[in-house]
């Protein structure tokens, strides 16, 4: 396919997958696509780890990793690891939840500070998987949450290796051209995870405009409720370049997602879904549950600033998915995952690589519909 994205990542559909499941990564970059590996969680030793046992199945496939350093959290800018401590109101809160549901057996405790768990998102720990991600062939490094720090920047350069990064306001892409990003990933509202306000049907072609019009040449990713080809010949029709995509690939076979959250996602609506501040910090959309309801009811504590919320939101939710897992009821009530509105088109469990290839068929089909309206 002739597009720049194509071209810059070496690979033979423009259609990118951002998943946390190694597996995933492999088979997309396998069948065409690319694979980009989500790392932000992990420590450097388990980055090492993953990062080889791709390059040892990927076949010599592009792929690339995907990190957070967000411009803004708690604690940014201060000496050490060690962040305020977790508020007793919110330690109640998620007991009180668990409880109500059968989930806290007494086992449940939430650590009194963050300790070194926000560590990643600071530049010195960030810097530290960087060094990792750039050991190994990667073809692209990514940054959500803001303009990638300058040592991204620099290494992607040195390294020769585009530098991508997420955006969900006009605003936001004329800074990241500023800053020098090579990709754009215009992310709309009706993404999983962390994502803005603005439809992706609007932000798109906003996006490609302003940045037509200050003579950048900066390629565009359109992000956001894309699940299928026809959503994202459409979004090309619009200006992007190609697609990054995340929720389809979490109903796969290869996904390591918990298999509740599978079932439920694989029957969802379009309306399943609520954006919220309440795993995270900062708004992200996830598979509506009782977890993210009373987290919205009036008189729920207001969510922590990241990455503190996810120290109260991240150890319950872990062992919701544990227990739900074994068959207890309270927790598959509650069980949870981030996802976008295009769950209710992903009604089918089918392989990676599968998906790729009907996302590739599904891709010519719009465009072949297209050209029939144009006469002769």
């Amino acid at each position: 396919m002739q597009s720049p994205i194509c071209t810059m990542l070496g690979i033979e559909f423009p259609l990118l997958a951002f998943s946390h499941c190694r597996d995933v990564v492999v088979a997309v970059s396998k069948a065409g696509g690319m694979g980009v590996f989500g790392a932000a969680s992990l420590p450097p030793e388990r980055l090492e780890e993953e990062l080889a046992w791709i390059d040892a199945h990927i076949g010599g496939k592009p792929y690339g990793v995907d990190l957070i350093v967000p411009n803004s959290f708690a604690g940014k800018g201060e000496s050490g690891s060690e962040l305020p401590p977790i508020p007793a109101e919110h330690k109640a809160f998620v007991a009180d939840l668990l409880g109500k549901h059968g989930v806290d057996d007494g086992s449940h405790t939430l650590p009194a500070t963050g300790g070194g768990l926000g560590e990643n998102m600071r530049e010195e720990g960030a810097a530290k998987l960087l060094e990792i991600a750039f050991r190994h062939p990667i073809k692209l490094i990514a940054n959500a949450l803001g303009v990638p720090p300058p040592l991204m920047l620099e290494l992607g350069k040195r390294h020769g290796v585009p530098v991508a990064a997420l955006v969900g306001t006009r605003d936001h892409a004329l800074a990241q051209v500023r800053a020098g990003v090579d990709i754009l990933v215009v992310a709309g509202g009706e993404a999983g995870g962390h994502c803005g306000e603005v439809a992706t049907m609007v932000l798109v072609p906003e996006v490609a405009a302003a940045v037509e019009a200050v003579g950048a040449h900066t390629p565009i990713l359109a992000a956001g409720g894309i699940v299928t080809g026809r959503q994202m010949a459409a979004a090309m029709a619009m200006g992007a370049h190609g697609a990054w995509t995340g929720s389809v690939w979490l109903t796969t076979a290869e996904a390591e997602t918990n298999p509740v959250v599978k079932e439920k996602m694989l029957a969802a609506s379009s309306r399943d879904t609520v954006r919220s501040k309440s795993r995270t910090g900062k708004p992200s959309r996830q598979l509506r549950s009782p977890w993210t309801d009373a987290w919205e009811a009036e008189g729920a504590p207001k969510p922590l600033p990241m990455p503190l919320q996810s120290l109260v939101s991240e150890p319950a939710l872990r062992k919701v998915d544990k227990l739900s897992e074994g068959g207890h009821e309270g927790a598959r009530t509650l069980a949870t995952y981030w996802v976008g509105q295009g769950v209710g088109l992903m009604n089918e469990a089918m392989g990676a690589g599968q998906v790729v290839q009907e996302f590739k068929e599904d891709w010519i089909a719009a465009c072949d519909r297209l050209n029939g309206f144009i006469g002769d």
